[in-house]
């Protein structure tokens, strides 16, 4: 099948071309037919599957046909959960849309606002938005949604568990009734059902991949050790490996920066890229990474959501996560576009749950190892015994901390009443 055969203009197929693409991906086959019949549409697609394009080229030549307003209001209106996401989405569509006269920008928070007003006010076709950033804007008028005629929820499960669920239901209430919409999730839980349910209009299903399941190009491999050799086994393997581009994956926010500045030390370039982190910090981080410049980037699940790294070969599990479906959602960053890739979770014993978990979901076991002076010989119990030592270490000092101001507080007024 070619592109030209789903029926886009040539316009989009000269900026497709220009990419080089020649044959739809899976996702693109059945979305954009549908789409282009302005029918609602309820897609399962992984990150990575072509998906935005399944969506962008079917937006922008609707938006084409139609006759471009002279204030030239939002026509199309795409939801992100991540302001990473949300720019590789409008680059989609600017790179699809060269050729056409439409406009499109993005909105997102971290970043000062009056540029994007300034923007927005010259009219765009299409807005590509974060939730928060979105309402923020209207609520101070620099934006209308009473012309959205496309509505997208891209990622709609992630942006259910960053807990955007009440910022949508505003969002649906601010723009018209009678619209398409479009919802994209790597899976379809029971809660994206309800989400569906509530504003899809007897929508088309399309499934790009089997529900949860993992790309088939990613070789799978656990590696069990202590949890304190875990640093010091990361930095073998790529070290003694050579590797050039690795994603890292932890838990916390925290246990990101620790882990970049460790490897970082010991002569690894490392970038670590999370929400606390300022919009600029995770754009120049992203683009290091993808440039070269930084061998290694250690990414929360969160930061990590929607990142676009073509041909990226490993993927690191530094700590495995304790949703079993996000580990799917990791492991799809590496073996994209038909490239091979490797997906390797460093594991100690009390993560031994959470790997069940996963094998249950993907209905497979997966294949574990242990590396020569790397053995697991700690025991759930020494772990679990740490942990409570530390957690108590930390009360005790956070005690000390508040007796310390408290006394300081006393000090100081009695001083003040004796003068």
């Amino acid at each position: 099948m070619s592109f030209k055969s789903l029926g886009l203009s040539d316009a989009l197929l000269k900026a497709i071309s220009k990419k080089g693409y020649t044959t739809p991906s899976p996702i693109q086959q059945k979305a954009i037919p549908k789409i282009l019949e302005r029918k609602d549409v309820l897609a399962s697609a992984q990150t990575g599957t072509g998906k935005t394009a399944g969506f962008a080229l079917p937006i922008l030549q609707i938006l084409s046909e139609e006759k471009t307003l002279h204030n030239r209001p939002i026509r199309s209106l795409i939801l992100t959960p991540t302001r990473e996401l949300a720019a590789q989405v409008l680059q989609d569509f600017k790179d699809y849309g060269e050729f056409t006269d439409l406009r499109s920008t993005v909105v997102f928070g971290g970043v000062g606002a009056n540029p994007q007003i300034r923007t927005l006010r010259q009219g765009v076709d299409i807005l590509v938005a974060t939730p928060g950033r979105l309402l923020d804007l209207h609520s101070q008028r620099a934006l209308s949604l009473a012309k959205v005629e496309v509505l997208v929820l891209d990622e709609a499960d992630r942006m259910l568990d960053m807990g955007f669920l009440r910022d949508i239901k505003k969002i649906l209430a601010l723009i018209p009734a009678k619209r398409q919409n479009l919802l994209f999730s790597a899976t379809f839980s029971k809660e994206i059902k309800q989400l569906a349910n509530g504003f899809l209009h007897h929508p088309v299903m399309v499934e790009a991949t089997p529900e949860n399941t993992t790309a088939e190009k990613v070789d799978q491999l656990v590696y069990k050790t202590n949890k304190g050799l875990k640093t010091e086994l990361v930095i073998k393997l790529i070290s003694e490996g050579d590797w050039k581009q690795v994603l890292i994956f932890t838990r916390t926010k925290h246990g990101a920066n620790r882990l970049s500045e460790k490897l970082s030390k010991s002569g690894i370039t490392s970038a670590a890229i999370h929400g606390n982190k300022s919009q600029g910090a995770r754009t120049k981080a992203l683009a290091g990474f993808k440039a070269g410049k930084v061998r290694v980037l250690v990414a929360t699940d969160i930061a990590a959501r929607g990142l676009d790294i073509p041909l990226l070969p490993h993927v690191i599990n530094y700590e495995l996560p304790n949703i079993a479906e996000d580990y799917v959602h990791r492991i799809g960053r590496t073996g994209r576009a038909g490239a091979s890739g490797e997906a390797i979770s460093i594991v100690s014993v009390d993560e031994n749950e959470y790997v069940r978990a996963i094998e249950k979901l993907l209905g497979e076991r997966l294949q574990s190892e242990v590396i020569e002076g790397f053995e697991p010989t700690e025991s759930l119990k020494e772990i679990l015994d740490k942990k409570a030592e530390n957690k108590q270490q930390n009360q005790r000092g956070r005690d000390n901390s508040r007796n310390s101001h408290k006394t300081k507080g006393s000090n100081n007024f009695q001083r003040s009443r004796r003068k």
